[in-house]
């Protein structure tokens, strides 16, 4: 497709609003990046290199969250201005129709879009599997880090620090509170110390050296309730050692398995969630032949019963009535009882069975849930370009104004209500309220069904401009 003058100059004046607004949402989320994390990173003997690739691995994701706003400022502001200046009355009096004007837009904005897409697909998993790397690699190296002064953490499952100074130099960590949660291996506990250190064991054991202090420790709930006293013990070293290994982190291995799905390619997504599904057609086959197992006449034989009663049972046989049939043709009472017995036995079993069953399946399926999610995202937010082209134009348009103020007021309303839907979206998806077609898709149909809406009002508009405009001039 040829451009002409006025399609060119329409980019141009794209271009520098978008270049201006997309390097503008990069600073504010890198910089949000840097207030969560550098007082973490600086003066805890971390090489600047190691720094430098964490924040270079994290620009990742601030990529794909910024182009999509960059284009809906910049189609605000490039038509806002074309309308403001008259450019587009002059179009209208020419004849061209308003999807000529937009179209070199609309184009450059689905050229962004499947650049985004595949750098969602190639880059972004890749970075963000990195950046996790490093933080892994980070905690490993200084336990610590993540704690804050006077601020509860509850990074690893089960417990809860409260420190109230932490040693910049050395990583001492003073006046020290651990809460313990209960388990089946553990009981709930609270742990005071006046000093203690964190060391790394390995990558998937972190200890923590504790000194001077007391352990208030509950009883079981199995405990008798005559024997259920706290136990308080006093100690002058106490060492507390915890499983990371759901945090430990295999950085490069080719099915992908240890990688969660931020930090996945569409492709390996995909294996997974064959993988889970075919694991659910198995777990359905394994129980529906147990089912069977269970049913089969066969398990029901007279061994399983026993032989015939004394006589006293047969005589006592017309007072035990059962409420199921089947129980009244057995011979006896004691055979009636056996096999009632057994009846229940077995379906408590298949029951206990079903349960397990569908909490395995229902884990799987949230699973498989959460990547499809993931799947339609890295589509989704890169289509946002051409929706934000095809909302912005014409609202640009109507609002005849291009400078920055009228353009950054509007694109911040828009934008506040595409990533709550989003966010929101995703959570719905999620906890299986919705379909991740509909909790990612959602509000980019909408704002596509509004933008047209516009666009075709605007259209109308023109037509009907221009039989009146040949009117005039014959009259």
């Amino acid at each position: 497709m040829r451009l002409n003058p006025l399609q060119i100059d329409l980019l141009k004046k794209h271009l520098g609003p978008f270049l201006f607004c997309f390097f503008s949402v990069m600073f504010v989320l890198l910089m949000q990046f840097l207030v969560l994390h550098i007082d973490k990173l600086i003066g805890k003997d971390i090489p600047f290199s190691v720094i430098f690739e964490l924040i270079v691995t994290n620009l990742a994701y601030m990529v794909v969250l910024a182009a999509p706003m960059a284009v809906l400022v910049a189609s605000l502001m490039a038509f806002g201005k074309f309308s403001e200046q008259n450019e587009l009355t002059a179009l209208r009096a020419s004849g061209v129709h308003t999807f000529q004007i937009i179209l070199p837009v609309v184009i450059a904005a689905v050229l962004l879009s499947i650049a985004l897409s595949w750098f969602s697909n190639a880059i972004l998993p890749e970075a963000n599997s990195k950046a996790r790397s490093l933080f892994i690699d980070i905690r490993l190296k200084k336990p610590g880090f993540e704690l804050e002064p006077n601020v509860f953490y509850d990074g690893i499952e089960g417990y809860t620090f409260l420190v109230e100074r932490i040693d910049p130099v050395n990583d001492t960590l003073y006046n020290i509170t651990l809460f313990q949660e209960p388990t089946k291996d553990q009981n709930r506990a609270y742990i005071k110390a006046e000093k203690g250190f964190l060391t790394s064991e390995g990558t998937e054991a972190l200890t923590l050296h504790l000194f001077d202090g007391d352990i208030l420790r509950y009883p079981s709930k199995r405990t008798v309730s005559a024997d259920r006293n706290m136990e308080q013990i006093s100690f002058i070293k106490h060492r507390k050692t915890f499983d990371l290994s759901d945090l430990a982190f295999n950085r490069s291995t080719a099915n992908g398995s240890s990688r969660s799905d931020r930090t996945m390619s569409i492709q390996a997504m995909k294996v997974v969630v064959d993988t889970l599904k075919q694991e659910i057609a198995d777990l359905q086959r394994s129980l529906v032949d147990d089912s069977l197992t269970h049913l089969h006449p066969a398990t029901f034989n007279q061994s399983s019963f026993g032989t015939a009663s004394s006589v006293s049972d047969s005589q006592n046989d017309s007072l035990v009535v059962s409420t199921l049939a089947v129980l009244n043709k057995v011979g006896n009472t004691t055979q009636k009882i056996r096999l009632a017995n057994l009846g229940y036995s077995k379906a408590e079993n298949m029951q206990s069975q079903i349960e397990r069953a569908i909490s395995n399946e229902l884990w799987r399926v949230k699973r498989i849930q959460r990547y499809w999610v993931e799947i339609h995202k890295k589509f989704s937010i890169p289509f946002a370009c051409i929706i934000f082209v095809l909302l912005g134009a014409p609202i640009g348009i109507l609002t005849r104004k291009g400078n920055v103020g009228y353009a950054a007021i509007i694109a911040s309303i828009l934008l506040t209500l595409y990533w709550i839907s989003v966010i929101q979206g995703e959570k719905l998806a999620d906890r299986l309220f919705i379909s991740p077609f509909w909790g990612m898709w959602s509000f980019n149909l909408f704002y596509l069904l509004i933008g047209l809406t516009l666009l075709f009002h605007l259209s109308y508009d023109l037509r009907s401009l221009l039989p009146n405009s040949k009117e005039t001039e014959a009259s």
